[in-house]
């Protein structure tokens, strides 16, 4: 088998993690596929959560990506995002504002989670063509927050906040937008689709806060990289159990309905970072919904858990069809095609700050 850019198949991934030994009573969870970070017990009644994620497709605020996605997965295990360390790889030739220009993306986003930059390392690689980012982020747990995927049973509810493929659609007006423009999209949606990624934005942790303050959420999972349909089989593989998604309910973005339209990608399979997913008790949309306030964010049920085998169905009744799965991320395979910008490509002129 060819590996191709993106996630390894899960089928891999699986044999991989079985081949982990577990050393150490201390490591509540660790690897396991749907499963956002590890969690470590270092004593007293604070959990350690640690999860490390790169940023390999986008060069423009690539440091404001790398807090977000690790941040993001702290918080689907119901903790709080504290301290980050990013190991930074610039391609050579970069101009020497470049690390600054990346160190100022991650400060701005540590400062608006509150966490703290607390080491890394910074490197010129050779064998790349744009910035790279492995970040690593710690957080922390009460023992009776974390959630840890358990007591998933039939009649819990599959809820989404705001809509999917935030991320993917930000990404790539960011780094394609010539492209876009070529296959027919106006500046003004190419325009507006870039500022997705700071508005709704790619960050789930105020999502996540709001629902463990409301429900006791059962699984809570940050679908990235393969985007909403992957993320879905992970939570099924995770849940154990049948997963029914209403495909009307799911929101897409009239920015991100254009784009992948014009350049014929499938949004349920783009970077979907933005969106939180998560497995709930019934009636937990309504006590969220119920919730007095003014900046509440969006909410869908857009299925629910039945008894079965591990697997992910799309509609109702006898007309039910499995949910597709992607070999790879949608960008990933617009990418290969050789449609990102030059500049975008270095990752040089096209840091925006606070755009």
């Amino acid at each position: 088998m060819t590996l191709l850019p993106g996630k390894l198949p899960a089928s891999m991934l699986a044999e991989l993690l079985a081949k982990i030994p577990v050393t150490d009573e201390r490591v509540l969870l660790g690897p396991g596929i749907g499963r956002d970070a590890a969690v470590i017990d270092a004593g007293g009644d604070r959990l350690l959560v640690a999860k490390t994620d790169p940023v390999t497709f986008a060069g423009d605020d690539i440091g404001w990506y790398a807090v977000h996605v690790n941040a993001n997965d702290i918080a689907c295990m119901g903790g709080r995002p504290a301290w980050f360390l990013a190991t930074v790889l610039l391609p050579p030739g970069a101009p020497d504002t470049l690390p600054g220009q990346i160190l100022d993306s991650i400060n701005a986003a540590c400062a608006e989670l509150g966490i703290a930059l607390v080491g890394g390392h910074t490197e010129v690689t050779a064998g790349i063509d744009r910035p790279i980012i492995a970040g690593a982020m710690l957080g922390e747990v009460s023992r009776g927050d974390l959630v840890r995927g358990e007591n998933i049973e039939a009649g819990d509810v599959v809820l989404l906040s705001q809509g999917i493929a935030i991320e993917g659609t930000a990404l790539l007006a960011r780094e394609a937008a010539s492209a876009i423009g070529a296959a027919g999209v106006d500046a003004a949606t190419i325009e507006r689709a870039g500022r997705m990624l700071h508005e709704p934005g790619i960050s789930v942790v105020a999502a996540a806060r709001e629902l463990c303050t409301t429900s006791r959420p059962r699984l809570m999972h940050d679908p990235t990289e393969g985007g909403l349909a992957t993320a879905l089989h992970e939570m099924g593989a995770a849940a154990g159990a049948t997963i029914r998604i209403d495909p009307a309910a799911v929101i897409v973005f009239d920015e991100t309905t254009a784009i992948c339209g014009a350049l014929g990608l499938d949004p349920w399979g783009l970077l979907a970072s933005g969106a939180l997913l998560a497995i709930a008790p019934a009636g937990t949309y309504e006590r969220l919904t119920s919730r007095a306030n003014g900046d509440r964010i969006p909410w869908r049920v857009i299925g629910g858990i039945e008894r079965g085998e591990p697997r992910v169905i799309l509609g109702a009744g006898t007309s039910a069809t499995p949910l597709p799965m992607f070999e790879r991320d949608e960008i990933a395979r617009f990418f290969e095609s050789g449609q990102r910008d030059t500049g975008a490509r270095q990752g040089s002129e096209h840091v925006r700050e606070g755009s």
